[in-house]
């Protein structure tokens, strides 16, 4: 069966065709959906429904080792028994909804904020794969940048200023600019990592900026303003041309390339409707294809 995509923006995202991920061990249809995301950096798959299992299962397949110290973890232990599977919900683990003052949940709402997964770690995050098991009646949607396109659409000059530039990324920093404080040995663990400003995808050529609410400084060089223009491109790269907002439905499962891509999420009513879901991140090192087979 070939497995087929339908473009949902311009410049990226797809929606592929049927399939059930959870019986997908094929290699050449991991590799399949290797190259959608090559080409499109956000996949959207519909009706998967994933086990906690399963799906951290289909990750490892997919892309290899994964992402297991997560900025949650310095706060809590997973409810799931797995650091790998983040809980992107807004219940407890009494199964009840977050209390408006809950740590968890104002730690969470620093999501709302444009970033990409793991990128306060090294290796960074690659693949994001993002489950939704319980959608609430209202819209709870979530947001992503093109951050290829991005960069294809800074003046030459711009880019050419850029090449070589290396950033820290803290997750520390980012919930700091929205006042959640850490303890000091919260701090101790959440040192953070540092990155080029300018990624290429080693399969395909493709460049990216690589940003995130989690970038605190640039390094490399003296640049004056550093901060500044970290938001002027985060700016310049979540214009709305550059932006898909995906409406969630119960079973969507998305996977998206963190090199590639920003995304965050659309405030609702969070003390009022559950919103279940669970994500999984790899780590890039090497290539996808083979790391998945070494797993």
């Amino acid at each position: 069966m070939e497995l087929a995509f339908k473009p949902l923006h311009p410049h990226f995202v797809a929606e592929a065709g049927e399939i059930d991920l959870r019986e997908t061990h094929d290699d050449r249809m991991l590799e399949r959906i290797r190259d959608g995301m090559d080409r499109f950096a956000v996949l959207v798959f519909r009706k998967q429904r994933f086990s906690n299992e399963e799906q951290i299962a289909f990750a490892t397949r997919l892309d290899g080792e994964l992402h297991r110290k997560t900025g949650i973890s310095v706060l809590q232990k997973s409810r799931f028994g797995d650091e790998a599977l983040t809980d992107v919900s807004n219940v407890g683990a009494d199964g009840g909804i977050l209390e408006p003052e809950s740590r968890r949940r104002l730690y969470g709402l620093a999501n709302r904020l444009w970033h990409t997964d793991a990128s306060f770690q090294d290796p960074r995050g690659r693949y994001s794969m993002l489950a939704a098991l319980v959608v609430p009646p209202v819209s709870a949607d979530t947001e992503f940048a093109d951050m290829r396109t991005a960069w294809d659409t800074l003046p030459e000059a711009t880019r050419a200023s850029l090449e070589g530039l290396q950033v820290h990324h803290s997750i520390a920093y980012s919930r700091q600019t929205l006042g959640f404080e850490f303890s000091e040995g919260e701090n101790d663990r959440l040192r953070g990592a540092v990155h080029p400003l300018v990624l290429s995808n080693p399969r395909n050529g493709r460049r990216s900026l690589y940003l995130a609410s989690h970038a605190s400084r640039i390094l490399g060089r003296p640049i004056p303003d550093g901060r500044l223009l970290i938001r002027d491109l985060m700016e310049h790269a979540t214009r709305p041309e550059l932006v898909y907002r995906h409406a969630w439905s119960t079973g969507d499962f998305v996977i998206w390339d963190n090199r590639a891509t920003m995304h965050r999420a659309r405030p609702f009513e969070d003390t009022v409707h559950r919103r279940e879901m669970r994500r999984v991140t790899s780590l890039d090192t090497g290539d996808p294809a083979r790391v998945a087979q070494s797993a």
